[in-house]
């Protein structure tokens, strides 16, 4: 009797567990769904001012008077100051994403992009996924372990959604809040999330970015280390970029103190910059990426010039990302090492993008993955051996203040 009186306890706490999986599962499909539904909008918003600023050059001279009305936005809406890093504080369980950033970040971003502010899409995607998380959450009422769940589903979706790469950015979400650790049960939620959310952004026509690297080089012990030169170059561009770009932050809010005149002053500096150096580095830059894969040509200067322009744009307070001008430098660099090292250039180019993303995001298994689905399986393991170095060569950096770091860089 007794012995039957502790089977019935533990097949009711394996009920109970299940139960909760079941829900758990539930609101991770339903936070896969929203994220899917807004994040095909936002993308194909991105790609729709982007061409409409290609077709209409003299958008550019409005840079500085988007810039005012993005600011003037966050003040209406009191959600200054908020934007990737609250996202990581929200799965680190310290602050909540109030739900009125999801517009406002959508907007402003589109605003960047319209008027030709050099920056990307991932820092929105992560913002808007982790909002739609929180509103699911309150919705369900979850408690602080489940609620850092639903951000992470939140932000794998939103990613997945714009980028295109489902598992890549399951894999993201769980690892760049926390370096060094992952939440295994946010695992499969994630994933859910995250395939969810790219099936129906394809619904939408989203075109997910596919990139063809013709020429692959062998694996050999010289190919290997030819690869880890390579990586050791980017690496050391990821950690000045970093380091630019927080130090220019820094530097500007010292100078200028008042966010509108900061913000429409560096627009005015886009717009020399634009006159002098040409379009190639407004916006995120896919463009040109596409034509490194397409046509195996690349200006040696292109990297710097990125850097430079996406440094003023975000230092400013234009809102956006920068994951995209992180994969334009990354290949743009990479490609310009070529000759240097003897390899492809498309191979370069593609190693240059693994590396740089994982030097400034501290997510060496989130760029091997993603490496995958943007260019394929084959060469695999000398981008795993590139993603992987990142991690060493780019030194204590990252894009985000409150990254966690659960285990230190040496």
């Amino acid at each position: 009797m007794k012995t039957f009186k502790i089977n019935k306890e533990k097949s009711d706490d394996r009920i109970k567990q299940i139960t909760k999986w079941l829900l758990l599962i539930l609101a991770a499909f339903a936070v896969g769904i929203l994220c899917g539904a807004i994040g095909g909008s936002f993308a194909r918003s991105i790609s729709f001012v982007t061409d409409l600023r290609s077709q209409n050059s003299w958008l550019i001279f409005l840079l500085p008077f988007g810039g005012l009305a993005s600011v003037g936005l966050y003040k209406l809406t009191k959600t200054e100051g908020l934007g990737t890093d609250r996202a990581l504080e929200s799965v680190q369980g310290r602050k909540n994403v109030p739900i009125l950033l999801v517009p406002v970040i959508f907007i402003a971003s589109v605003i960047t992009h319209l008027f030709g502010g050099s920056a990307g899409k991932e820092g929105a995607a992560l913002q808007l996924g982790s909002g739609i998380a929180e509103f699911v959450s309150k919705i369900i009422k979850a408690g602080e372990r489940t609620h850092a769940v639903m951000t992470i589903c939140g932000m794998a979706a939103l990613f997945s959604a714009v980028f295109g790469t489902p598992v890549g950015a399951c894999v993201f979400a769980l690892e760049v809040a926390v370096i060094g650790r992952m939440n295994a049960v946010a695992v499969f939620p994630a994933f859910i999330s995250s395939i969810t959310a790219y099936f129906i952004s394809i619904a939408i026509g989203v075109h997910p970015e596919r990139f063809h690297v013709e020429a692959v080089p062998d694996f050999t012990i010289i190919n290997l280390l030819k690869t880890f030169g390579v990586a050791v170059i980017v690496s050391l561009a990821a950690y000045f970029f970093c380091h630019s770009l927080h130090g220019s932050e820094k530097l500007f809010g010292r100078i200028c103190k008042n966010p509108f005149i900061r913000i429409f002053v560096g627009g005015c500096v886009v717009i020399i910059l634009t006159l002098i150096f040409g379009t190639d580095y407004n916006g995120g830059g896919v463009f040109v990426i596409e034509r490194i894969f397409e046509e195996g040509t690349v200006r040696p200067e292109a990297f710097l010039l990125k850097i430079i322009f996406t440094v003023i744009t975000v230092s400013a307070g234009y809102k956006g990302g920068e994951i995209v001008p992180s994969f334009f430098i990354g290949a743009t660099l990479g490609a310009a090492l070529a000759s240097v090292f003897g390899l492809p250039i498309c191979f370069c180019a593609a190693i240059g993008m693994t590396v740089f993303f994982g030097g400034v995001t501290n997510c060496p298994i989130a760029s091997a993955v993603l490496a995958v689905e943007l260019f394929g399986t084959n060469g695999f393991i000398l981008f795993a051996a590139a993603a992987f170095s990142s991690r060493v060569f780019s030194g204590k950096v990252s894009l985000y203040h409150k990254q966690k770091a659960k285990e230190l860089k040496c």
